[in-house]
């Protein structure tokens, strides 16, 4: 790869016309031309078809169709996508800057299967709550996971010849599964130091809690073995329940 590499930045979106028109802005507000900008709509019942077709100088390709949920919906965006790598950027995420991508691939001599970094998290009002509490390690392997999704899809480039399938039997978590996977597909791991993305909080994990554990309980046991699996979180209940006491709420 020595030209400019093409992302393809997909974007699932469902009845969010206003959350979109920021994840747009964001897109179009890029310095890096190389860019293949893919929107994929569940059927949204709000004006969100009205604003892609407004936008089609900066949506490449769209569908609007409806689907089976949100994992289902990015497969659709992966299935279009031609770029060499994929990010995913949701309805109300924003790249954290205009230079974003400018800074990660202008100036490569050789390209990494993967470059990640830091997500700042958004309230409503679009004020910056500070960064995720499990942030980014200096250097990203598959057992950076192991306490759970240390860098979201939102602040990772993956390049689209390693990038799987969403595994649609995980309807919460798909995400940590398909990072792990992508992981353990590549050689050469970047980080970028930088704030890649902006992300909303509460996202669909935090509105399904126990749920989205079990899932990422399923996802630990086959990537790192039930025995892995039941001591980390193990931990991670000892963690919470530490954490509630100090507090004193227990």
């Amino acid at each position: 790869m020595h030209k400019k590499p093409l992302i393809s930045i997909i974007t699932v979106c469902f009845n969010s016309a206003r959350l979109l028109q920021r994840t747009i802005k964001s897109v179009r507000n890029q310095t890096y031309t190389e860019i293949e900008y893919i929107v994929i709509d569940g059927a949204s019942k709000d004006n969100t078809l009205q604003l892609i077709k407004e936008n089609q100088d900066i949506i490449d390709l769209w569908r609007s169709e409806p689907d089976s949920g949100l994992y289902f919906a990015m497969n659709k965006g992966l299935d279009l996508a031609s770029g060499d790598y994929v990010i995913f950027i949701n309805a109300g995420d924003m790249f954290y800057s205009h230079d974003t991508l400018e800074k990660i691939f202008l100036h490569q001599e050789e390209y990494a299967d993967i470059y990640y970094g830091n997500t700042m998290i958004l309230a409503e009002n679009l004020k910056e709550l500070g960064s995720r509490r499990l942030t980014p390690p200096k250097h990203l392997t598959k057992n950076s996971f192991r306490w759970g999704m240390t860098v979201c899809h939102q602040s990772i480039f993956i390049k689209r010849s390693i990038a799987p399938k969403y595994n649609t039997s995980y309807r919460i978590t798909a995400d940590y599964d398909w990072v792990l996977s992508s992981i353990e597909r590549a050689k050469k791991i970047v980080n970028t130091n930088i704030y890649i993305s902006k992300f909303l909080s509460g996202g669909l994990s935090s509105k399904h809690i126990m749920k989205a554990n079990k899932e990422r309980f399923r996802i630990m046991s086959n990537h790192y073995g039930l025995i892995t699996a039941l001591w980390y979180n193990f931990l991670m209940l000892f963690r919470l329940i530490f954490t509630y006491i100090k507090k004193g709420r227990l």
